[in-house]
C-alpha cells in the first residue's frame, strides 16, 4: 500500500513537472505588463481584505493578466499574507512582480493637506473631511480628548487648538484621527523645540498657554507678517496696563464655540456676550487659543516690538494706523472707519 502511494505521488509530481515545463511560455507571459501605456489608476484595498479579493480585484481594473498567476507568484514569494490595506497608484505598464512589490512595502497614496495659517480646529476639520481622509466628528473628538492630549505633551488645553501647527502635510487614505493629530501636534514642538522658545519664555516669565493664546489673536488681527510685532506689543501693552485687549476674533470664536455660529459681522449684542473668549467682557487673555497660529505669529509674542502704541485700526488695505492714546485712536476711527462707511 505504502509502495503505491509512493508512485501515485511520483506520478503526480511528473505531471506537474510536465504541466510546469509545457505551460511555462504561457505563464511568463501573464508576468508581463498588461500594457506598455503609463497610465496610471488609483485603487483602494480595504481593511481585511483577502490575497484572493486583492488579486481579483487588479485583475479586474487591467492592471494583472491573470488572478491565478499573480497568487501563485505571491505565494512562490511568501508574501500573499503581506499585502497591506490602503490606497495605491498603480499602472499596467507596470510587470506584477512590481506591483506586488508596491502593494508589499505599503507604498500608498499620499494627499497633500495645507492648513493655512489661522484656521482653528473646526475649520481643519471641515478640510480633512472634504478630503475625504477623516470624519469632522471624529477628529474634534481627538482633538478634545484630554487624555490623548496628555500623551502629546498638553496637559494644560481642554483642546488642541493652537497646536495644530499650520503646514503642508501628506497624509494617507485611511490614517486615523489621532495619527493626524499626532502629526499635526509634533510638527508644533519640533517648530517651538527648533526655535529654542523654551528659553525665551524663561526669559519673559510667561507660559507656553500664553504665548500660544496670544499669537492665535495676532495671527487673526494681522494681515501683514511686518505687522505683527507692532500688534504683539499693543496687546502687551494692555495686559500690562490692565486694559482689556478687546479682539474682535475671539469675540466670533467664543460665539462659534457655543452658539455653533459663524459670524462675519459683530454687533454690540455680540460685544457684551459674555463668552470665556470674549475679551471685550474680560480682562486678560481668552481661556485659550482661538486659532492655529504660525511661526511668525509665535515669534511676534515672544519678541515684540519695543511701542507704547495701546490701539490700532484697520486702514482698509490690510495695514493698520496705531495710537498712544484713546484721544488719537478715535480721530483714526473717524478718518478710516466712519468716513469711509458715510462715502465721504
Amino acid at each position: 500500500m505504502r509502495i503505491f502511494l509512493n508512485l501515485k505521488f511520483i506520478f503526480f509530481l511528473y505531471l506537474l513537472f510536465l504541466a510546469a515545463y509545457i505551460g511555462y511560455g504561457h505563464v511568463k507571459e501573464l508576468l508581463e505588463p498588461v500594457s506598455d501605456q503609463t497610465v496610471y489608476t488609483i485603487i483602494e484595498i480595504p481593511k481585511g481584505s483577502s490575497f484572493r479579493q486583492v488579486a481579483k480585484l487588479l485583475e479586474k481594473k487591467g492592471l494583472i493578466r491573470s488572478k491565478e498567476v499573480f497568487w501563485v507568484l505571491a505565494w512562490y514569494r511568501k508574501e500573499a499574507e503581506l499585502i497591506k490595506a490602503g490606497e495605491y497608484k498603480l499602472s499596467p505598464s507596470m510587470k506584477p512582480q512590481k506591483i506586488l512589490e508596491i502593494l508589499v512595502s505599503g507604498q500608498v497614496v499620499q494627499h497633500l493637506i495645507t492648513i493655512p495659517e489661522g484656521y482653528n480646529m473646526f475649520q481643519i476639520a471641515d478640510l480633512l473631511q472634504r478630503a475625504g481622509l477623516v470624519s469632522k466628528g471624529d477628529f474634534l473628538s481627538t482633538c478634545t480628548d484630554r487624555k490623548f492630549l496628555s500623551k502629546l505633551g498638553i496637559n494644560w488645553e481642554e483642546s488642541a487648538e493652537g497646536y495644530l501647527f499650520p503646514d503642508s502635510y501628506f497624509l494617507p487614505k485611511g490614517v486615523t484621527a489621532k495619527d493626524i493629530v499626532k502629526n499635526f501636534v509634533s510638527r508644533f514642538w519640533d517648530v517651538w523645540k527648533g526655535h529654542d522658545f523654551d528659553k525665551r519664555i524663561k526669559e519673559l516669565g510667561i507660559t507656553i498657554h500664553q504665548v500660544v493664546t496670544l499669537a492665535s489673536i495676532i495671527e487673526l488681527e494681522a494681515a501683514v507678517q511686518e505687522e505683527k510685532p507692532i500688534i504683539a506689543s499693543v496687546f502687551w501693552n494692555r495686559l500690562k496696563r490692565g486694559m482689556p485687549l478687546q479682539a474682535d476674533p475671539t469675540v466670533k470664536y467664543g460665539i462659534m464655540v457655543e452658539r455653533k455660529i459663524k459670524k462675519k459681522r459683530l454687533t454690540w449684542k455680540d460685544l457684551r456676550k459674555a463668552t470665556p473668549f470674549n475679551t471685550y467682557t474680560r480682562y486678560g487673555l481668552p481661556k485659550g487659543p482661538i486659532c492655529n497660529p504660525g511661526i511668525v505669529s509665535l515669534r511676534a509674542v515672544l519678541y515684540p516690538r519695543e511701542t507704547k502704541y495701546l490701539y490700532f485700526v484697520s486702514k482698509g488695505n490690510r495695514t493698520h494706523y496705531f495710537s498712544r492714546s484713546l484721544k488719537e485712536h478715535n480721530r483714526a476711527v473717524r478718518k478710516y472707519i466712519l468716513h469711509k462707511r458715510s462715502g465721504r
